[in-house]
């Protein structure tokens, strides 16, 4: 059997998602309340600072050998996990909260004091903003000459206001996602891929008495403004103390060496939660990112009167992203990063990838991907949810992949890195939410049919599930011609013996939601 997508399984399991949403309960969050194991159908809403750190010389990092072999990644990897054991210290001595450590992102959020407290958002933008000059300092010593790790370069972006909490994750494995402007913003600022600093937005600018600027991404703060918030905010904990117990901290529980095996496809198959350095995976994969466009906005405009189609809307099309990803296409879903899903795709063997086909079926992952999600969108509308103009901007690159977990043992973290992770990203992020773009790599590696799909420019627009098919099988491509023979071998006879055209991916008998 070839990978698919059909309407009728997508119609069911999204009917049934919508039915598991079906009560929300949206609560303030307040002081004492657990942010743990969130239930589905429960969100929070978080007054708090959002602190995004990006690690600016990753990517120099993954570039320093010609070619992307083992030494890089396992270079990189020591480097990003060296890293983050020392910020996760850092926020565990300053009471902050790591959200997420998404490759060379880190996501932490202040919520003490709590709104009971005189200028609490004044003193939690403070200690936000001291507690990012100490992660500057620690991390300007925290590289490794002997092991060729240098120190890393940050870029700090910091935002305060309203978010939406909700559940990420399964059973044991669940974290708090948050959504809405807050985070958003932060991540943009620290993104910027420009100057390192400590950067604010205009809301945490004046949350601190500092005044507001046309182009708050190119006014980092300075020394002194830096130094009145270290004052204020008084952490009681030191950059030399940090680093020494960090050493510490490495001399006890080494890094060891990794090691890296293949995954035999399908990647579905792959358990993250068991990979150690020791036992880490690197082939050549597609990486592909899926971003809801339009959502923060939705959040901002929804977050006081109408939180709770938000939840739905999330849960839902999430739920469906990732059932495409593993169910559908036999892929990985590596996690979700705020309202974008990052997933893995490879075709081949235990030893080798076949690239053309891995690059036809997550071409075709694509259009199911957008077919779901708009199909996800009808059903959301239908039951009369509110769901505003959100769209979906897909990415996808293919090269040598390495899935790990970075960080001690009970306090691990997941994580893909290599260059066509970050490339794939940066394809995603510039499309709009009716587009799909390919990178160079995966464009050069692909069949002429994928070629022409995509054009010179590496992008289309409202690539669902049966035009990418039908495109591909018209061309040729054995990977499409066989999802639609098997398609319309399936199909009733009735509509087969009509002359009209027939898309068997989407039929569905009157009165029935069958499992096709």
């Amino acid at each position: 059997m070839s990978k698919s997508w059909s309407h009728n399984r997508a119609v069911e399991h999204i009917d049934k998602k919508i039915a598991d949403v079906k009560d929300i309960t949206v609560k303030d969050y307040v002081r004492d309340m657990s942010l743990e194991s969130i239930p589905t159908n429960v969100a929070y809403r978080v007054d708090g600072v959002h602190m995004y750190a990006d690690i600016q010389n990753l990517e120099d990092m993954l570039n320093i050998t010609h070619v992307e072999g083992t030494d890089c990644h396992k270079r990189t990897l020591r480097f990003l996990d060296q890293h983050y054991r020392a910020v996760k210290r850092i926020l565990d001595r300053v009471d902050a909260r790591r959200v997420d450590f998404h490759s060379q992102r880190l996501h932490s959020l202040f919520t003490k004091p709590y709104n009971s407290d005189t200028d609490a958002e004044l003193k939690r933008v403070q200690r936000a903003v001291a507690t990012a000059k100490l992660m500057i300092d620690v991390l300007a010593q925290t590289g490794d000459d002997d092991e060729q790790i240098p120190a890393a370069k940050l870029r700090i972006g910091i935002d305060t206001g309203l978010a939406l909490a909700v559940n990420n994750g399964r059973k044991g494995n669940r974290e708090p996602l948050f959504l809405g402007d807050p985070a958003n913003h932060a991540a943009k600022l620290a993104s910027n891929n420009s100057a390192k600093g400590i950067y604010l937005t205009n809301a945490a600018r004046m949350a601190i008495g500092l005044t507001e600027k046309d182009a708050p991404e190119k006014a980092a703060l300075t020394n002194e403004e830096i130094k009145d918030c270290q004052d204020a905010a008084k952490l009681d904990v030191t950059a030399d103390e940090i680093v020494e117990e960090w050493r510490e901290d490495l001399k006890n529980n080494p890094i060891g060496g990794y090691q890296f095996i293949r995954q035999t496809p399908p990647l579905c198959d792959m358990d993250i939660s068991t990979l150690t350095p020791a036992n880490s995976k690197r082939q050549e994969m597609v990486s592909l990112y899926a971003d809801i466009d339009g959502f923060t906005a939705y959040v901002a405009e929804h977050i006081d009167d109408n939180a709770e189609d938000v939840v739905r809307t999330l849960h839902v099309i999430r739920a469906e992203l990732e059932r495409v990803v593993t169910s559908d296409f036999q892929g990985r879903r590596v996690r979700f990063i705020g309202d974008c899903v990052q997933a893995l795709s490879c075709d081949g063997t235990a030893h080798t990838t076949d690239e053309p086909t891995t690059i036809s079926e997550s071409t075709r992952l694509a259009g199911a991907l957008r077919s779901s999600f708009n199909l996800a969108i009808e059903r959301l509308n239908a039951k009369d949810y509110e769901t505003g103009e959100l769209g979906l901007a897909i990415g996808f690159d293919i090269g040598p992949i390495s899935v790990t977990r970075l960080g001690r043992q009970g306090d691990r973290v997941r994580c893909a890195i290599g260059r066509k992770v970050i490339e794939s990203e940066n394809r995603q992020c510039a499309c709009s939410g009716v587009e799909t773009a390919i990178g160079q790599a995966a464009y050069e590696a692909a069949t002429d049919a994928v070629k022409d799909l995509f054009g010179k420019t590496r992008k289309i627009a409202n690539l669902d599930y049966n035009e990418a098919t039908e495109a591909l099988a018209d061309k040729g491509d054995e990977s499409a011609k066989q999802a639609r023979t098997e398609a319309y071998a399936g199909a009733p006879a009735i509509i087969l013996a009509d002359n009209r055209e027939v898309r068997p991916y989407a039929i569905t008998t009157a009165g029935e939601s069958g499992n096709s």
